[in-house]
């Protein structure tokens, strides 16, 4: 394990963290302008739906909160089952395709398919949740992780905001949703590149089962937390 820097922010520059900071920061950034072009589109009246505004913000955002509660212990049991690096690849691939035919979706003017893919944006941020906290702690040292994990704080929050602003942006622009759709790729594809180069992480728990079981492992979590204050209370 390398020593640890002067300063936080010299880990972007090494390998064994940059990549996955560059992969995540794109990964937010893309979910929260998706999110927020959605919402932009339909204020605005480039994108039609036949639900009122405020139905539609409502319905958004359980769609894409949704998958946290169904698949999050299932992703975590993934995360330890599998090779991270190479996990996270898949799950980049994933945000590819849901993004190409979002793209398409949106310049069709096809609500109802722009929030099922919502939902399938949602559950791919599901998936890499689990991984994106359990690498950190293979690739930096012990007195790293605050610092590691302060720049991933600070990177997601940087994407909200900057989704945010962008997607109210660019909204105003002529041909808006072609722009929204042509980010929407890129960005992706920009986060799967930078997965390309994050470094291997092994399976932490290769030997523990897989089960599909999204309600009965959420409850199964809720319940082993309950029994450690200090995690629950984190819940």
């Amino acid at each position: 394990m390398a020593k640890r820097n002067s300063s936080q922010f010299l880990l972007l520059l090494e390998s064994r963290f940059g990549p996955f900071f560059l992969t995540q920061f794109l990964g937010a950034l893309n979910d929260n302008l998706y999110k927020n072009a959605l919402l932009a589109a339909v204020t605005y009246g480039t994108l039609k739906s036949s639900l009122a505004l405020h139905s539609f913000n409502n319905l958004s955002a359980l769609l894409f909160i949704l998958p946290f509660f169904l698949f999050s212990a299932w992703a975590g049991q993934l995360a330890d089952h599998r090779e991270k690096s190479a996990l996270i690849r898949h799950i980049k691939k994933l945000e590819i395709l849901i993004m190409a035919l979002a793209a398409v979706a949106l310049l069709l003017d096809m609500a109802w398919i722009l929030l099922l893919l919502l939902f399938l944006m949602g559950t791919q941020s599901a998936l890499f949740g689990p991984v994106k906290y359990s690498i950190i702690p293979q690739h930096l040292s012990s007195d790293e992780l605050v610092a590691g994990n302060g720049l991933v704080e600070t990177g997601t929050f940087l994407a909200i905001l900057l989704g945010t602003i962008a997607a109210g942006v660019i909204s105003q622009w002529p041909a808006g949703n072609t722009w929204f759709a042509l980010l929407f790729i890129l960005l992706a594809l920009l986060g799967y590149g930078a997965s390309r180069k994050i470094p291997l992480a092994p399976a932490t728990a290769a030997e523990i089962p897989i089960r599909f079981q999204p309600l009965r492992e959420t409850w199964r979590t809720l319940i082993e937390s309950r029994q450690d204050p200090r995690i629950f209370a984190l819940l």
